[in-house]
Formats: C-alpha cells, sequence, structure tokens
C-alpha cells in the first residue's frame, strides 16, 4: 500500500512509518517541514532513508489532495495536532491545526474516495470526563461509547474530529477509524502533558534524576503497540464512522515507578512523582476495538520499559540520543 502520514514525525507517527517500511509499504510524510529527530530515534538508517517527505499544511485541502492524488495514495493515516499544552495557550491555533486540519483530511480523501481506501486518524483519550465523573469507573471499564465529558480544549477538539468523521460517513459514505490513545510511552515520545514518563525512562539510561510531576492513575500504551494498531486499522476491512478506546497497562504512578525499579534499580532513588490525578477516566476498555478490528497487542509494563531504556541506552551508546527534552529548562531536573 501507499500511505500518506500526516503528523508523522511525531512519536506515533515515526513507529508507524517504521512498521510500514519494514513491511514493504511506501510512505510518505506531508508535514509544513522535514523534522527527522523522531524518525531518527526509532528508525534505523536504511529505514528512515525510504521515507517521502511532502512539505504542505495540514488545514491546505488543495496541497493534501494534491499531494494524494499525485502520489497514488491508497490509504491515510492523520496524526496532524497540536497537543495539549499547545493548544491551551494558543486555543485558536490549536483550533486551526486540530479542528480545520481534520476537516481538511476528511474533504481531501472525500474527493479521491476511490482512490483511497481506508482513513484512520487520532483521536485521545481526552474526549473523556474526570475519573469522578463515571460511576464505578475504577472497578468497571467504560466501553467506547461511554459519555464524552472533555475538561481541555484539545479535548473538545478531538470530539468534535469524531463528530466529523460520523458526518463524512452519513452524508458522503467516508469511512474511518479514530483511535484513542492514552499515555503513550516509549522513544520519541518527548512532548505533551503524558510525556513525563518517558522522559524518567531516558533519564535512568543517561544516570539522571527525573520527578514526575503529576500521580495517580493512568493507561500506560507502549508507541509500538499503539502504531501497531493504526496499522492493523489500515488492513482489516470496515464500514462506518468509528472511535474506538486504546488499553495498554492501567496503573497508578506507584506502580509505574515499581516497574522501573523491577527493570532499573537506580529508579528506586532517581525517579520521584507527584500526586494529582490528571483529569482523564483512565480505565477504558478495547473491548470494541478487539471485537471488531483485533487481535491487537498489549505489551506488559515491565517489558515495555525495558524495551525502552535498552533503545535510549543503545541510542546514548551510539552518540545518538536526543536529550533535549530533558536538557531545556522546563523539564530539567
Amino acid at each position: 500500500m501507499d500511505v500518506l502520514l500526516t503528523g508523522g514525525y511525531g512519536c506515533i507517527g515515526a513507529w508507524v512509518a517504521r512498521q510500514l517500511v519494514r513491511r514493504g509499504d511506501a510512505v510518505s510524510i506531508y508535514d509544513r517541514r522535514r523534522d527527522t529527530r523522531r524518525v531518527t530515534q526509532v528508525m534505523d538508517p536504511d529505514e528512515w532513508n525510504q521515507l517521502r517527505f511532502l512539505p504542505g499544511d495540514v488545514t491546505d485541502v488543495d496541497g493534501l489532495r494534491q499531494a494524494i492524488e499525485q502520489h497514488a495514495i491508497t490509504h491515510v493515516v492523520h496524526l496532524a495536532a497540536l497537543q495539549v499544552p499547545l493548544c491551551r495557550a494558543d486555543p485558536v491555533q490549536g483550533a486551526r491545526v486540530n479542528v480545520e486540519g481534520t476537516v481538511a483530511v476528511f474533504e481531501a480523501v472525500r474527493s479521491l474516495k476511490d482512490q483511497v481506501q481506508r482513513l484512520v486518524y487520532a483521536s485521545s483519550a481526552a474526549v473523556f470526563g474526570p475519573p469522578e465523573a463515571y460511576p464505578n469507573h475504577h472497578t468497571t471499564p467504560l466501553g467506547h461509547d461511554a459519555r464524552l465529558l472533555p475538561t481541555t480544549v484539545y479535548g473538545v477538539f478531538k470530539q468534535c474530529n469524531e463528530a466529523t468523521a460520523r458526518i463524512y460517513y452519513q452524508d458522503h459514505g467516508v469511512s474511518s477509524i479514530g483511535l484513542r490513545p492514552w499515555t503513550v510511552y516509549g522513544v520519541g515520545r518527548d512532548f505533551g502533558m503524558t510525556s513525563e514518563p518517558t522522559k524518567a525512562i531516558k533519564a535512568l539510561a543517561l544516570g539522571r534524576r527525573y520527578h514526575i510531576s503529576y500521580g495517580g492513575w493512568q493507561d500506560l500504551q507502549l508507541a509500538e503497540d499503539v502504531a501497531a494498531a493504526f496499522v492493523r486499522c489500515l488492513d482489516v476491512p470496515f464500514q462506518g464512522a468509528g472511535a474506538y478506546n486504546l488499553r495498554g497497562a492501567v496503573t497508578d504512578l506507584a506502580g509505574f515507578h515499581a516497574a522501573l525499579v523491577e527493570v532499573c534499580p537506580e529508579a528506586q532513588s532517581a525517579i520521584t512523582y507527584g500526586e494529582s490525578q490528571l483529569p482523564i477516566a483512565y480505565n477504558l476498555s478495547d473491548d470494541a476495538l478487539q471485537r471488531d478490528l483485533g487481535p491487537l497487542p498489549r505489551t506488559p509494563l515491565v517489558e515495555g520499559i525495558r524495551r525502552t531504556l535498552d533503545r535510549f541506552r543503545q541510542l546514548r551508546d551510539l552518540g545518538r540520543l536526543d536529550t533535549s527534552d530533558l536538557d531545556s529548562p522546563q523539564t530539567a531536573s
């Protein structure tokens, strides 16, 4: 298949690109600028050199349509978005990229729906409200059709995108699949509200201390598994406008810290964490996703941490480990 990735230079995009290239698919990254920091952390040189860069703005419908048509794109993965901190700082720009950009992708696909066989996009667990908004949430996982109560503009934008997907199927027959990641961790995750667990693992590879600013419960999902879910959604027959939860390792920060210590005993004193619970329901069921599009992988937390730490150490030894996220004043510890 010929796959177009918007946001392909991000963490999930890099892992999706890696998996597609390794199985022989052609991958084009559509973005405003070439930024290979993450793909060079995730992929080997012979792999990242196979990526085609197509310059363009995700809000430009004509540019998207031209890129899809000229390069005979058959599958689209839409990942381009501004994350929570940037949407909070500039909601207008956040809406342009996250909402207008998503409408532009759907419109470009609609105009070429005889050519494009599948559209998969990134929603987010941020479409859900805080844990206390859902009775029995801790013991009963929320289904994909639970009530959406976002507490950030980022979450509101993602909710809007799911509605856009529904209308494009209703009015134009454009099928799509939206996936809702929670805390994605792994090599390449260096920005966003829930990037701190990955930064803690990277700090361990460098022999540094790190403090995770929040606490409470979350769902930790290995980036490699999340990417595998997106790739799976490209392959499996589907009709409709689906929006599905992802599920990984649901644990509190104490459990994450214990897993860190199991992999790397130095984490006992090197890594600390806060107390505040992030205001997003964390116990989400992926039963519908596994039923409709599975089976999908779910790497145990200790194994995921071990793989991530091993890769960070390998990159460190090769002199290729990007430490800019730890070296900046906002995240240094």
